[in-house]
């Protein structure tokens, strides 16, 4: 043994995929996938590392204090960091790519993004987002539309229940300033309700009032949003509180008219609610807020986006109506690993038949023979090595192989195959031109 040998690990945050993991997480991918065509949302792709003048100035100081920044030895010239996430990148891309979008634009991307993050369940430093964005519409129509597209993906799923929390950027503004927050610390406002779900009423109540904001002044503001209507008529208690204070009103209208398009587009009020404790975190969010949690298991929000109208002008002389979700597949995925909720057909193998080799002199026959199944579009493996067919039963087994294909001396020269269900023994024998529908009938 070497004494130089090297401890096999990845870096702290960053994780293996097995083939076992990476099945089912293609599952969830291609239902997500499908779910953003089926709303007609069309695929982007972008660099994995960003120059720093794109991502700096557009996350807030918290965050951006998590992004990992990337030198290579030939030129520094270009100060790069790979990317926080896939929505500074978007209007990076509708900037210099616009004259070539035809508008309103609505994409996709599913891809890896990197933070610094402390590595927790659910929290990990290199992880998927699945983003659907859609630019160009300043109407409410966009918003309910993500809104659909993350109800409708996680019901493909198989989630129980799940509840998509909405608020308002400027609904919140409206609260601070009917309460008597100073607009200078508007974004302390921000900071602290965004920690509402880890620290409770109480926390935030002390940390406003740590940051210098009257006591008197953060309980108006926590009676305000913690005293949680059902559906619409939390926004008719805020309408008949905060008057006819501008931010509040265009607020309220935005989230009457999201209510409206969603009850349109078939999403039941039990799937979503308007949460006055929902803050986003991110800088760039100017409109609707969106963030989905489910009760069990407690493992944090599965997706979060909003409007951002203002975003793609730091890129371009005048910007565009946006608004996107972005799902959090690795917490999908863990809620899903806990739940089981994969289908019975997901399983450890993509292989579904394995065609056994007897010997030497049937090796030729068994190629041929699983040649035929691949041209039918099973996945076939053919095995490789000259082992008893004992061994090569036990092989399929222990891999989650459903069936075994003998073509033994005698079934060569019969012109026939043998084929074998496992998980109960279902066994028949039948000539090579049947074969392929006897598998099928064998999978199911």
């Amino acid at each position: 043994m070497s004494k130089n040998r090297i401890n096999p690990r990845p870096p702290k945050g960053f994780r293996d995929f097995l083939p076992a993991d990476m099945i089912k997480r293609e599952f969830v991918f291609r239902t997500v996938r499908e779910v953003f065509e089926l709303y007609g949302f069309e695929p982007l792709d972008t660099p994995i590392v960003e120059l720093n003048e794109t991502l700096y100035g557009k996350y807030g100081e918290d965050a951006e204090n998590l992004i990992y920044s990337v030198q290579h030895g030939r030129s520094s010239k270009d100060e790069t960091s790979m990317r926080y996430d896939l929505t500074v990148p978007l209007a990076r891309v509708v900037a210099q790519h616009e004259n070539e979008f035809t508008f309103p634009f609505k994409r996709y991307q599913i891809a890896p993004v990197f933070r610094g993050e402390r590595p927790q369940k659910g929290r990990y430093r290199e992880f998927y987002q699945c983003d659907a964005d859609i630019v160009g519409v300043g109407d409410m129509s966009a918003d309910a539309e993500v809104v659909g597209v993350v109800v409708t993906a996680l019901k493909r799923l198989g989630f129980p229940q799940f509840t998509v929390k909405i608020n308002h950027r400027r609904l919140l503004t409206a609260i601070g300033q009917f309460s008597g927050v100073p607009d200078d610390q508007l974004a302390d406002l921000y900071r602290s309700v965004d920690k509402f779900d880890k620290i409770g009423a109480d926390g935030v109540r002390d940390e406003l009032i740590k940051r210098g904001i009257d006591a008197d002044v953060v309980a108006r503001m926590l009676d305000l949003i913690t005293s949680q209507q059902t559906g619409v008529e939390n926004l008719d208690y805020l309408a008949e509180t905060l008057g006819d204070l501008p931010e509040a009103k265009a607020s309220l209208t935005d989230l009457r008219q999201l209510a409206d398009y969603l009850q349109d587009a078939g999403i039941s009020p039990e799937n979503y609610a308007f949460d006055l404790t929902m803050v986003r975190g991110l800088g760039y969010y100017t409109g609707p807020i969106f963030e989905t949690v489910v009760t069990e298991p407690d493992i944090g929000s599965l997706s979060g986006g909003g409007r951002y109208d203002e975003l793609i002008g730091m890129f371009r002389k005048q910007s565009l109506p946006t608004t996107g979700v972005s799902l959090g597949i690795e917490r999908i995925i863990d809620v899903m690993d806990e739940l089981d909720l994969y289908p019975d057909h997901i399983g450890g193998t993509v292989v579904q038949v394995l065609v056994t080799v007897f010997n030497d002199d049937t090796r030729r026959a068994a190629a041929r023979f699983a040649a035929r199944l691949r041209k039918a579009g099973i996945n076939v493996e053919l095995f490789m090595e000259n082992k008893n067919l004992g061994k090569q039963f036990k092989y399929a087994d222990k891999k989650g192989i459903p069936v075994v294909v003998v073509a033994g001396p005698e079934e060569v020269a019969e012109g026939t195959v043998t084929v074998r269900r496992l998980r109960d023994g279902a066994e028949s024998k039948v000539t090579e031109d049947m074969a392929v529908e006897q598998v099928r009938a064998m999978l199911g």
